[in-house]
């Protein structure tokens, strides 16, 4: 895993990368809509609730901020959010 930050003019960006499993672009499209279930298995055959996305979304959004995802099947994903930055 790999986290780093990096300070804009307006904002921080916080991005956590991993080499899980990865997901299918269909399972990105879904992913922080609370009303579909999106859980799977991890690396270690796991298994997920789907609720952690859903709550990191309304922190991030509580806070002005945004979330987003990028990944590819098989090769892991990254995920990325943004808090305002405070002078």
């Amino acid at each position: 895993m790999v986290i780093r930050a990096q300070r804009n003019q307006d904002d921080i960006v916080i991005s956590i990368a991993d080499e899980g499993v990865g997901m299918q672009e269909t399972q990105l499209d879904n992913l922080f809509i609370s009303n579909r279930s999106h859980s799977t298995h991890g690396t270690n055959n796991e298994p997920g609730t789907g609720l952690g996305l859903i709550l990191c979304k309304e922190f991030t959004e509580m806070h002005e901020g945004k979330i987003w995802a990028e990944s590819e099947k098989g090769k892991g994903s990254t995920f990325y959010f943004t808090l305002p930055a405070v002078n």
